[in-house]
């Protein structure tokens, strides 16, 4: 790499389209000059709008990601007593929402192609739950990882055959589709993150509940705002604070109308990085002959730190999503697992930049990067 070749970021929130930037900038205004900072008509504007693009008759704005991981298990009548079944490769975050419960985090093992559960491995998880604990899980988390998405519509299937609900976490593949339906608008409830570095995301933190079940809505709507039926009476155990702002759902609104479009681009990029890519001790993990928006470009490599180096002498930053799997966490609940794809992943997993305002210049030498591989 050359002294004058600036460092390719994983990621640049800075990077924000001229006209973008000016409306982002006359939303604010607008927010501030309206007096009304919670809750209010760009609030309320989004919650129709996310349900439109999703699908689904209710959205639930909520202050989160992980507060809306939390909410639709709460709602789902999930308590201290309950088992969660989730994956354990993907950062922990259900894990936490379970816990904050109280309820106990159980997980399945991951597809060794694709690293989503599957129908297979949701079965082994909730077999191993049933001879550790005695019992089923009260729920199912599914996560659409990295972008891609699980096969939603089988382990749905397959759960509901067996009396259990099932929660989509949609955070890393807004706008991804399962057959013809958007990911989000198929299990019981559905969860979202607005965190910034999303495909869509918010200026801040910021998340969302989707559901077709208007019971589900309901408690979701009354526990983000302290379990209230009226202001000032608790009527649902279990409230929190937890409310989007309206600058926050002024942005969203802005970004949403592009976000299929950046959700192209992130492909576009990937479609590159797949044709530079032809190491047999290397492969990316999707592809977007899937149904993939792109969330993160992963590489699955033999030797992690060799490559990184290889992308660190292009001066390419890379990450690692994630390094340590749930159950093996310091906090980790006791039992134990056998999980040896997901742990393999860990080990083996290496992100490389994918945004939409990355440069041809910026592309291209993550592309010789590949082919050096």
């Amino acid at each position: 790499m050359t002294a004058e070749k600036k460092i390719v970021p994983f990621n640049d929130l800075g990077r924000i389209e001229p006209g973008l930037h000016a409306d982002i900038i006359d939303a604010i205004t607008r927010v501030v000059g309206s007096g009304w900072f919670v809750m209010g008509p760009e609030h309320n504007a989004l919650e129709k709008e996310l349900a439109a693009f999703v699908g689904v008759e209710c959205a639930a704005l909520v202050a989160n990601g992980t507060d809306a991981l939390t909410l639709a298990l709460c709602a789902l009548g999930v308590t201290s007593d309950d088992l969660v079944l989730t994956c354990a490769n993907a950062g922990g975050y259900t894990s936490i929402a379970a816990g904050a419960l109280g309820a106990t985090p159980v997980y399945a093992d991951v597809d060794a192609v694709s690293y989503l559960v599957t129908v297979e491995t949701v079965r082994a998880g909730v077999e191993h739950a049933v001879t550790t604990h005695g019992r089923q899980p009260a729920c199912i988390v599914v996560t659409h990882l990295f972008g891609a998405s699980a096969d939603i519509v089988g382990i749905t299937e397959w759960a509901h055959d067996r009396g259990i609900p099932v929660v989509e976490d949609c955070a890393q593949a807004l706008g991804g589709v399962a057959g013809n339906a958007r990911l989000g608008s198929i299990a019981d409830i559905s969860t979202t993150s607005f965190y910034p570095t999303k495909n869509l995301g918010a200026l801040g933190d910021a998340g969302a509940v989707f559901t077709n079940r208007s019971d589900l809505d309901a408690r979701v709507r009354s526990l983000r705002q302290y379990g209230w039926g009226a202001k000032y009476h608790n009527v649902v155990s279990g409230g929190m604070n937890s409310r989007c702002d309206e600058a926050q759902a002024a942005v969203l609104r802005l970004k949403l109308r592009q976000l299929d479009g950046w959700n192209e681009r992130r492909r576009a990029i990937h479609a590159q990085y797949e044709q530079a890519l032809t190491s047999p001790s290397a492969r990316l993990l999707n592809s977007v002959r899937n149904d993939y928006v792109g969330h993160l470009a992963v590489v699955v490599v033999e030797d992690r730190e060799a490559a990184a180096r290889v992308f660190a002498e292009h001066g390419v930053k890379t990450d690692i999503h994630y390094p340590v799997c749930d159950h093996l966490q310091a906090t980790a609940p006791a039992g134990a697992y056998s999980l040896p794809v997901s742990e393999y992943a860990a080990e083996h997993i290496l992100s490389i930049p994918l945004f939409p305002e990355l440069t041809d210049e910026e592309t291209g030498r993550i592309v010789e990067a590949l082919r050096e591989l």
